[in-house]
C-alpha cells in the first residue's frame, strides 16, 4: 500500500489558513504526492500533538501563532537562521529520525520584497514595528541585504533595545520607543505587530515615511489591514500586506521537505484573485 507523505500546519486559530491550498498547488506543480492538513493545536497540547504526528509517520510540520517558540524548543537540531531567530516555523524529519527546526519567515519576506515587488533593500533605512517573535525571525535576513540602518520600535523600550543588541554585530541596528521616532524618516516600514488585524496601530506620527517609501504589513487579510490603510493614507509608494511572504515562506518549507522549488507567482496571483484584488 503506497501511502502519501503527510504534512500539516499547527496553530491556533487555524481555520483561516491558506497553507493547505498553497501546498496542494505546489504538489500539483511539481508532481509530488503528499497530503497537507491544518490542525488547530493549542500551546498546551503542542508537544504531545507534534510527538504523535511524527510517531505516526508525519514528515513535516509548519507551526504558526502561537507555537513558533515551542517548535524551537521541540526541535532536536536547528538551522543557523532558526538559532538566530529563536523561533521555528518548519519542522522536518531527518534520515536519522531526528527533527530539524528551521525558520523560513525571513527569507520569505526578503524574496517577496526583492523579487515580487522589485524593491531595493541595500542602503535602505528600515523601521520594524514590534519586538516580538515576528520581528526576531526577519532581522538577520534583512541585515544580509546591507541596509543603511534598521530601527526596532516597541512600546516596551527595553525589549526593542535588547533585541537590537542581539544583532548588533551584523549591521547598523538600534532599538527605541515610538516617541523616539519623531523627525526620523524611513524608506521601508515593516509592521511586525498583530495589532492592525484588529484595527489598531502603534502610535505612528505623520512624516515617518520618506518620499517613495514603502509600507509592509507582515499580517494579511481579505481586506486591507489597518497598517496597509495607514500606508496609503501617508502616500506610500507601495503599501503591501504579507500574502506574498506567506507564499514565499511556504515555498521554502516545501523545498526543505521535498527538495524542489515550486513556482510562487501563480499561487500569489490566485490568492489575490480570490480575495478580489485580481493583481497581475
Amino acid at each position: 500500500m503506497n501511502l502519501k507523505d503527510r504534512y500539516a500546519v499547527f496553530g491556533q486559530p487555524i481555520a483561516h489558513s491558506k497553507s493547505p491550498l498553497i501546498h496542494q498547488i505546489f504538489a500539483q506543480q511539481t508532481g509530488q504526492s503528499l497530503d497537507y492538513e491544518a490542525h488547530e493545536v493549542s500551546a498546551e497540547l503542542f508537544s504531545s500533538a507534534a510527538e504523535t504526528f511524527f510517531a505516526e509517520g508525519g514528515k513535516g510540520l509548519n507551526c504558526t501563532v502561537p507555537l513558533k517558540e515551542l517548535a524551537w524548543a521541540f526541535a532536536d537540531c536547528k538551522t543557523e537562521r532558526a538559532r538566530l531567530g529563536k523561533a521555528v516555523n518548519t519542522l522536518s524529519v531527518q534520515a536519522d529520525g531526528s527533527v530539524l527546526g528551521d525558520n523560513t519567515d525571513g527569507c520569505g519576506l526578503v524574496r517577496d520584497l526583492l523579487i515580487n515587488h522589485a524593491l531595493m533593500l541595500t542602503g535602505a533605512r528600515i523601521l520594524i514595528l514590534g519586538a516580538g517573535g515576528a520581528s526576531r525571525g526577519i532581522i538577520a535576513p534583512l541585515l544580509e541585504q546591507s541596509p543603511r540602518s534598521i530601527v526596532i520600535a516597541n512600546r516596551t523600550v527595553s525589549k526593542a533595545i535588547d533585541l537590537a543588541g542581539e544583532f548588533q554585530d551584523r549591521g547598523a541596528i538600534a532599538g527605541c520607543g515610538f516617541n523616539a521616532l519623531n523627525h526620523s524618516q524611513f524608506d521601508l516600514i515593516l509592521n511586525a505587530t498583530s495589532a492592525s488585524l484588529s484595527g489598531r496601530l502603534p502610535p505612528l506620527e505623520a512624516g515617518l515615511l520618506a518620499e517613495n517609501g514603502v509600507c509592509y504589513d507582515l499580517a494579511y487579510g481579505d481586506a486591507p489591514t489597518a497598517f496597509v490603510r495607514w500606508g496609503r493614507e501617508n502616500h506610500a509608494f507601495k503599501s503591501l500586506d504579507g500574502l506574498g511572504m506567506l507564499v514565499e515562506q511556504a515555498a521554502e518549507a516545501f523545498y526543505i521537505w521535498r527538495g524542489v522549488h515550486p513556482e510562487t507567482r501563480p499561487v500569489i496571483e490566485l490568492l489575490n484573485f480570490q480575495r478580489g484584488e485580481n493583481q497581475p
